[in-house]
């Protein structure tokens, strides 16, 4: 062990590229807080510019990474094995989709699929007529479309790389900037190159955490406020946020097996129950044909919402389009946090298992989401009960406890709707804290988990930050410039997934790496001859 090595193991953190992130996302911050319409103004414009200019990219950049995940799972990699080939998944499929699904989806999937259909309804793709059954369908559908394998291929096709570092390759540090080694070389990754690398990742990261807490929370007090009866304040999301604080903090302190995994699959069964009970006290039948012809509707125009950028519409672009874009852009902050963590995750899978779980495992679950309170929310506004497009005008997340409170049994529904937000925003939260305190930490992520105190430092890092926003406003500037920071973070993307099959290549993974192969069958006897 070098003197570098000997001076990082006896710190906690990696001060080197946590400390400027830290820095950079408070400088980044400031500003926005003190000239918040100003900064939004300037960010939304700058935005703009890049919808228009680029809305073909992001288009094709989504298009290229399903590509790209099809081709590394049907190839001679996909069976290449995150790992020693002969050992055995770290969580069953069940507990390893859950995981994935509670990281992928979190509570966001709640806020999109009970008001989104409500937002396209208003300004429909296509020249549907607002407000029309047309509109209404084309909303639902297009909320599915957002949770799709276009969103979820950004997520994960950083992972194959990240896995295969960490788990085959045995490296001490699972980041970027060790991905690229086998690109840039040791030169390159061990100095500055590197350390920007690393850096770039953990400013996105960073303040996407915080703004995920900072959106996560009106999801919960909205409701809460119209459970009690009472109005929404400051104080109140403080101590929405202070439980978060302890659920996520607990959890990742708690590790994987422990906290996140338990977490993840408990609330799968109360996500299940809730379904069935909205199913059974809702519309029922309503919500079953709406679902039904929603799917329709988006397979027969799956092609449409996926290479559609209006370029003929001179007023400008429509919402679905815009919202695209934000949408991917959004997702590309996000996609090295997933694929990091979808690593973590994967010893013992192969290729071809962490891919298509991830595109089809939350895929299908936010499909089922967006039908179920997308179906309610639909037929709530159908028969006059709640004017849902005009609350939606006013105040997006407001239309979400007034439609759950035109249910039977309404407070029970609330309760249910809370908790199951809250544990999507807690397993999203712990596993970015324990993602980022793996990047950070000093350990040797091949052989431990992170630092338990890290952790926890982490978490209180992520809340005074987002608690700061909430309190000054800032979270609004914050997310759009979110969505931009994704723009870096695509690059980096494509050089992840030119490594992986680089380092594949060079170690003839696909020979050495798979389940019965020799390297495989020679390291199962000398376990046995250890034994």
């Amino acid at each position: 062990m070098n003197k570098e090595s000997k001076g990082l193991s006896s710190r906690l953190i990696d001060h080197r590229i946590f400390a400027p992130s830290l820095i950079i996302v408070i400088l980044i911050c400031i500003p926005f807080a003190l000239y918040e319409n100003e900064s939004l103004e300037v960010l939304n414009s700058i935005f703009d510019k890049l919808v228009d200019m680029f809305t073909w990219g992001y288009i094709w950049y989504a298009i290229i990474l399903v590509a790209a995940g099809l081709y590394l799972s049907f190839s001679k990699y996909g069976n290449v094995v995150m790992g020693d080939p002969t050992e055995k998944p770290r969580f069953n499929l069940f507990e390893y989709a859950s995981i994935l699904i509670a990281m992928g989806l979190g509570s966001t999937i709640m806020r999109t699929g009970m008001t989104e259909w409500a937002n396209v309804a208003v300004e429909p793709p296509f020249g549907a007529e607002a407000g029309s059954g047309e509109a209404l369908l084309w909303g639902n559908a297009y909320s599915m479309f957002m949770w799709s394998f276009q969103v979820f291929a950004i997520f994960v096709m950083a992972a194959p790389a990240m896995g295969y570092v960490l788990h085959v390759r045995k490296r001490p540090f699972m980041r970027i900037s060790e991905v690229c080694r086998v690109i840039f070389g040791d030169k390159f990754t061990d100095g500055i190159g590197g350390k920007l690398l690393d850096i770039i990742f953990l400013v996105s990261i960073l303040a996407g955490a915080a703004v995920t807490l900072g959106l996560g929370a009106p999801i919960v007090t909205y409701n809460l406020a119209e459970l009690l009866n009472i109005d929404i304040t400051f104080g109140l999301t403080l101590i929405v946020t202070i439980i978060w604080v302890f659920l996520f903090s607990l959890s990742a302190y708690l590790g994987i097996e422990r906290g996140i995994k338990k977490l993840s699959t408990f609330n799968m069964y109360l996500a299940g129950i809730f379904a069935l009970m909205v199913m059974i006290i809702g519309p029922g039948i309503f919500i079953f044909n709406f679902f039904t012809d929603s799917v329709g509707h988006l397979l027969a125009n799956y092609i449409s919402f996926s290479i559609n950028t209006d370029s003929i519409n001179m007023e400008g672009s429509t919402y679905v389009v815009s919202n695209t874009v934000f949408w991917f852009a959004y997702s590309a902050t996000w996609a090295m946090l997933h694929s990091v963590f979808a690593a973590k995750i994967s010893r013992g899978r192969t290729i071809k298992e962490m891919i298509l779980t991830y595109l089809l495992a939350p895929t299908f679950l936010s499909w089922f989401a967006t039908g179920v309170l997308g179906g309610l929310g639909v037929e709530r506004y159908l028969t006059g009960d709640v004017p849902v497009l005009d609350i939606v005008k006013e105040d997006t997340m407001a239309a979400i406890p007034a439609i759950l409170n035109s249910l039977p049994l309404s407070s029970i529904v609330l309760v249910v709707f809370i908790v199951i937000a809250t544990i999507f925003l807690t397993t999203t939260l712990d596993s970015t804290t324990y993602t980022i305190a793996s990047y950070t930490g000093t350990k040797n992520m091949s052989q431990a988990e992170p630092s338990r105190t890290l952790r926890i430092i982490v978490a209180a890092i992520i809340t005074v930050l987002a608690l700061l926003l909430m309190r000054i406003g800032g979270l609004p500037p914050l997310e759009v410039l979110s969505g931009l920071m994704g723009i870096p973070i695509i690059v980096i993307q494509f050089l992840t997934i030119y490594a992986a099959k680089k380092m594949m290549d060079e170690d003839k993974a696909w020979v050495h790496n798979v389940r019965g192969s020799k390297k495989g069958q020679q390291s199962k006897q000398q376990q046995k001859q250890r034994g």
